[in-house]
């Protein structure tokens, strides 16, 4: 198991979400924001951005349960 898994014991799981969550939503927004410039403010299809921006924080927050660098365990 990787060295900072939310599973393990000594991880707190409080702040493993939180830390999580601010990963994700980080994540939300570049993607938002690079798909903002990609087109071009005017023909942004809303509905396609706000998808691939909710799928992309959802693998970030996925991808987070194999451990996050900034949660120790105690």
């Amino acid at each position: 198991m990787p060295k900072n898994c939310v599973f393990k014991e000594c991880i707190d799981t409080k702040k493993w979400l939180k830390a999580a969550l601010i990963r994700a939503v980080k994540t939300i927004a570049q993607v938002a924001g690079s798909m903002l410039v990609i087109g071009a403010f005017n023909e942004t299809a809303w509905t396609l951005l706000l998808e691939t921006a909710l799928v992309a924080g959802l693998a970030s927050f996925l991808t987070s349960i194999a451990g996050l660098p900034e949660v120790t365990g105690e």
